[in-house]
């Protein structure tokens, strides 16, 4: 974890065994996939998983994301760009995303 804070390292490259609904994991698995610095809105994750109108249930699964580091849904932002909910409030999710290196409102 250290090393992501020092800006070594992007991805964790980790098993994981989380504990969720079938929609969970596959919102959990898409936000995964957002590579350090990029980010992808609610409504980009529902069509990508296929569930084009679920966008405010995607916001409740990233709720639920019990490591969010690794599972970035900091990277989750809303259809105009603004950063929108996170845990850990909207300055750390700034932080972690400039961070990161992301072009951000």
């Amino acid at each position: 974890m250290a090393a992501y804070f020092v800006g070594k390292l992007k991805k964790f490259n980790l098993p994981l065994a989380v504990r969720g609904t079938d929609f969970q994991k596959a919102v959990w698995n898409t936000m995964l996939k957002i590579p350090a610095g990029k980010t992808m809105s609610y409504g980009e994750i529902a069509r990508k998983i296929k569930r084009p109108r679920a966008f405010r249930a995607i916001g409740q699964a990233s709720h639920h994301n019990n490591i969010p580091i690794v599972i970035p849904c900091h990277r989750v932002v809303g259809s105009n760009g603004d950063l929108t909910g996170y845990g850990g409030g909207i300055s750390r999710k700034k932080w972690l995303l400039s961070h990161e290196g992301a072009a951000i409102k």
